[in-house]
C-alpha cells in the first residue's frame, strides 16, 4: 500500500471511534449541560489549537512539507486556539463570550476545511510522510476538533429546552448573589 493510501485510510478511519466515543460519551453529557457550561468545555479543548503552530517548525516537520499548507495551518489552529481562550476569559461577560464562541468555531471549522482542501490541492497524502512527528495531528486530532466544531455550532443554534433554561436562570441568580 503507498503511503497516500495509508494516509487517507488513517483520515477517514480516524472519525471513527472519535465519533463512537462522542456519541456514547460526550454528546449526552453535553446535550444536558447548561448551554454555556457546554460551550466553555469544547473551548477548553480548542483552546490547545495553540499547538498547530508546530507546522512550521523545521526539524518537526519534513523540509518538504508543503508551506501552502502548513503556514496556513499553523496560523489557523492559532488563531482558533486565541479565540477560544478568549471566549474562556470573557464567560462573565455574555455578549463578549458569545461573540468569541461563534468566532473560534466558525475560524476553526474553516481552517479544518481549508486544511483538507490545501493538503487535497497540494497532494499532502503522497508528502504525508512529511508531516514526520506531526502525523498524528491530522489523523487524531483533528477529526474530534472537527466533531467538536459541528456539536458546538448546532449547540448554538439548537433551542434550549425549559428544563436547562430554568436551571441556567437559577444559577445565573445564584451568582448574581455571591458576587
Amino acid at each position: 500500500m503507498s503511503p497516500a493510501t495509508v494516509f487517507n485510510i488513517h483520515l477517514l478511519l480516524g472519525y471513527v471511534p472519535w465519533l463512537l466515543c462522542f456519541g456514547a460519551y460526550f454528546w449526552p453529557k453535553l446535550k444536558a449541560m447548561d448551554r454555556i457550561e457546554a460551550q466553555r468545555a469544547i473551548a477548553t479543548l480548542h483552546s490547545f489549537r495553540f499547538f498547530g503552530l508546530v507546522f512550521i517548525i523545521p526539524g518537526v516537520v519534513g523540509p518538504n512539507l508543503p508551506a501552502g499548507f502548513a503556514e496556513f495551518a499553523a496560523y489557523g489552529d492559532f488563531a482558533t486556539g486565541l479565540l477560544a481562550m478568549l471566549a474562556l476569559l470573557t464567560v462573565r461577560m455574555r455578549p463578549f463570550f458569545w461573540l468569541f464562541v461563534v468566532a473560534y468555531n466558525v475560524v476553526g471549522a474553516a481552517d479544518i476545511l481549508i486544511d483538507y482542501y490545501h493538503g487535497t490541492m497540494l497532494d499532502l497524502p503522497a508528502l504525508s510522510g512529511q508531516l514526520a512527528g506531526t502525523y498524528w495531528i491530522p489523523i487524531i486530532y483533528v477529526p474530534l476538533l472537527m466533531i467538536t466544531h459541528v456539536a458546538a455550532l448546532y449547540l448554538l443554534v439548537r433551542p434550549q429546552s425549559k428544563v436547562a433554561s430554568k436551571l441556567a436562570g437559577a444559577v445565573a441568580i445564584s451568582q448574581i448573589g455571591s458576587d
